[in-house]
């Protein structure tokens, strides 16, 4: 057993990111750099799209379509508007034939059709005054984006006696991608600063503020390498980039945060820098790298959706939390070790302190605050529950949509084209439904199909078939938007007719429809990994049966808000006008997943910090509540800190003129504030004290099972017998023949009990 007053024990791990530390320091500058260079450029090769299934019918029937019947699915429309004039008028027929006629003879182009060539009333304003040439850019997502760099210059503006304007699904998707890398840069330049100011508030020191800022950068840039890297493999979305900054940002200077605060604590206690990074990782380290375990785990979740928009996510999120994680435990200790008092310097905050006698010690207000919550613990519980349930109600309104345009400002130019479209165009332009037809079929039979398909009251309109060999192609154009409920009822219908040749059925409410039903099939696979990971992980950590059976329902309950405040705010568009958004009507369907997933691992972040120092307390002294009131003392104004910090991230984040991105950065914002601020500092403490010493309880088996591979905190052990309600008193096991078990121990960690139940 380790004494009081034994000597300090120093671990495998501490002695190894410690033995050289300028070395290790040097080595990640030059990491750092390559990672620079390596994820440099890495934007221009995300994609903006990845929201359908590549293995549902609407994937299929779009790629045998363009491979078929090439010049049938355009994505490109230039807006033609004659001003005052009729688009039949001679002047303006010339004009656009013109234009007709120069699209068709640009590279990559192909299927150029207009309303003067085909004279087609769905190409036609209902005013008369506007009609569209269409046209489809060949190649991947990439290619079509520099083939309308290209050609858009030369097509926009006024041509003679016509004005034009550039839209169409590439257009949007183009031109989502360059505001997000645009609103990206101004969200990092917004957030640096002001974290850094925050971080200088909570620390004091300008020194000991710089450090989980630097981590956070080396975890942003490593992440955007290894992004690149993933590109030579697979579709990656531009819409991660967004969270490698959040997250670099948010959990790197969580993770730094909690370990340079606990490093000051051991120095100000009268330990020597080596024995205080020591102490150190033993202690925070170890939670560190347990929360980012969970993290990365909600975060892995999302890699069994087949949508690589979801997936890219996994991808830019486990990365730079496993970075950031990784950063937090080789870095931070070396720099903490150079630094040892050091760390303390250029105090920027002694201006303020001038003429003060006394202040309260620090955690003083939670420790009251924790007593006070305990003392009306059924009230707090039942208030706080009622609350977060009555915020989360709108979210029983949720309709599922897709991303389309009004995902961009109302001023952006392939916006303004498709809601013209959506004003004053017969049906919805671009928007119909495709149906492929294969197999032997004679003209009779097709113009059976076609007569029932045009029967359907959600139809206004049937063109085709277009007939190549054993294939043949029909367009439907619904009666309402391309992406209603008619629509998708009307993709049901079409599959649900029986004829004698296979149908595929595709088109933007096609895939909205089939994307609804892979996360749908994938949704309780994907809670079940959640759900089960996450318990284990925490009864590793607590010994308890009940304690990740509250962190698992607290954590769901502490997102109400903000998927309550998603449907009220984004869909049903109150406030819009205050940031500036144009509501679809509709939430995007991976977006709640994505959410879920990020805000779920966030708060469990916390959960650790909170659990992790009320356990080490527990396991030191054995009283319930007084574990409960230091763990808050310890934890509460760092994880709010923490919480302030990430949500201001995230609001930068949220400044995006991208509906999706400003959802992502508000929505997870304000999820992560409820947490730290009214989950953990009311909700957790009241339901803790209402279980009271059941809290710790586990059958004896499972209690074995902690005790051999389970994971701690804390290094003291609790008096014998206490019988305060602990199922087990415990020390880690000496690691390395020094009696020390730290952060390199904390996966599997030998126990060995020292107390009863």
């Amino acid at each position: 057993m380790t004494e009081v007053n034994s000597p300090p024990r120093v671990g495998r791990w501490t002695r190894l990111v410690t033995a050289r530390p300028r070395l290790s320091l040097l080595a990640a500058l030059v990491l750092t750099v390559l990672a620079v260079l390596a994820g440099s450029g890495v934007a221009d090769r995300l994609g903006a799209g990845g929201w359908e299934d590549p293995a549902a019918e609407s994937t299929y029937a779009t790629k045998a379509l363009e491979r078929e019947f090439p010049d049938s699915q355009p994505n490109l429309l230039l807006l033609v508007d004659a001003g005052g004039a009729s688009v039949d008028d001679p002047a303006v027929t010339a004009e656009a034939d013109r234009l007709t006629a120069r699209l068709a003879a640009e590279r990559g182009i192909t299927g150029v059709g207009s309303y003067w060539s085909a004279r087609s009333p769905a190409l036609r304003a209902e005013d008369g005054h506007e009609a569209l040439i269409a046209a489809r850019i060949t190649g991947d997502e990439k290619q079509m984006g520099r083939t309308l760099d290209r050609i858009a210059p030369s097509l926009r503006g006024t041509h003679g006696p016509v004005k034009v304007e550039i839209g169409g699904i590439v257009a949007v998707r183009h031109e989502m991608q360059t505001i997000i890398q645009e609103d990206l840069t101004r969200a990092e330049m917004i957030a640096l600063p002001i974290t850094l100011l925050l971080l200088v508030m909570v620390f004091g020191s300008a020194i000991a503020a710089l450090l989980p800022l630097g981590i956070g950068i080396v975890a942003i840039l490593g992440t955007n390498a290894v992004l690149r890297g993933l590109t030579e493999f697979t579709d990656v979305s531009v819409f991660a980039m967004n969270l490698t900054t959040a997250l670099g940002l948010g959990l790197a200077i969580d993770y730094a945060l909690f370990i340079v605060r606990r490093f000051r604590e051991e120095l100000t206690a009268g330990a020597d820098p080596l024995t205080a990074v020591a102490t150190t990782l033993r202690t925070a380290g170890r939670t560190v790298l347990f929360s980012a375990l969970t993290v990365a785990v909600s975060l892995a979740a999302m890699l069994l959706f087949p949508q690589y928009f979801l997936r890219s996510f996994a991808y830019a999120g486990m990365a730079v939390v496993l970075l950031a994680a990784a950063a937090a435990l080789i870095l931070l200790p070396a720099a903490l070790l150079l630094l040892g008092p050091r760390v303390n310097s250029l105090d920027l905050r002694k201006v303020f302190r001038r003429g003060r006698s006394s202040s309260p010690s620090p955690g003083t207000a939670w420790a009251r605050g924790a007593t006070l919550v305990m003392r009306r613990a059924p009230f707090f519980a039942l208030a706080t529950t009622a609350v977060l349930v009555l915020l989360g109600l709108p979210f029983l309104g949720v309709r599922f949509g897709t991303a389309d345009d009004r995902q961009l400002p109302a001023s952006a130019e392939s916006h303004v084209v498709q809601q013209h479209l959506r004003d004053g165009f017969p049906g919805s332009p671009g928007g119909g439904l495709e149906v492929l037809a294969e197999g032997k079929a004679g003209p009779a039979q097709y113009a059976a199909y076609k007569n029932r398909v045009a029967a359907l009251p959600e139809v206004l309109r049937v063109d085709g078939p277009l007939v190549k060999g054993d294939s043949a192609y029909f367009t439907v154009q619904p009666r309402g938007e391309a992406v209603d409920a008619g629509a998708q009822h009307l993709v049901r219908e079409l599959r649900a007719i029986k004829v004698p040749f296979d149908t595929k059925v595709t088109g933007t409410a096609a895939v909205l429809v089939d994307s609804k039903h892979a996360i749908g099939e994938r949704l309780p696979w994907a809670g079940a990994f959640i759900v089960i990971v996450t318990l284990l992980l925490v009864f590793l950590l607590t010994g308890s049966v009940l304690i990740p059976l509250q962190a698992v329902l607290l954590n769901a309950l502490s997102l109400t808000a903000m998927f309550g405040a998603v449907v009220w705010v984004f869909q049903d568009g109150h406030l819009s006008g205050l940031f500036g958004f144009t509501s679809p009507g509709s939430i995007e369907t991976t977006l709640p997943v994505l959410m879920f997933c990020v805000a779920f691992g966030l708060s469990m972040d916390y959960g650790v910090f909170l659990l992790s120092r009320i356990k080490e307390e527990h396991d030191r002294t054995g009283n319930h509540e007084e574990a409960i009131r230091h763990g808050l003392q310890r934890t509460g104004g760092l994880i709010t800190a923490a919480a302030v910090i990430l949500a201001v991230v995230m609001v930068a984040i949220g400044t995006s003129r991208v509906t999706n991105t400003k959802m992502l950065g508000l929505g997870i914002a304000l999820a992560v504030l409820m947490d730290a601020m009214i989950v953990r500092s009311l909700l957790v403490p009241a339901v803790m004290k209402l279980t009271g010493k059941a809290t710790w309880w586990a059958p004896k088996a499972l209690r074995t099972l902690h005790d051999r591979f389970g994971l701690s905190e804390g290094d003291e052990k609790p008096p014998r017998g206490t019988g305060n309600g602990a199922t087990s008193h415990s020390e880690p096991a000496d690691d390395d023949g020094d009696g020390t078990a730290d952060a390199s121990g904390s996966v599997r960690t030998l126990r060995r009990t020292s107390g009863g139940t």
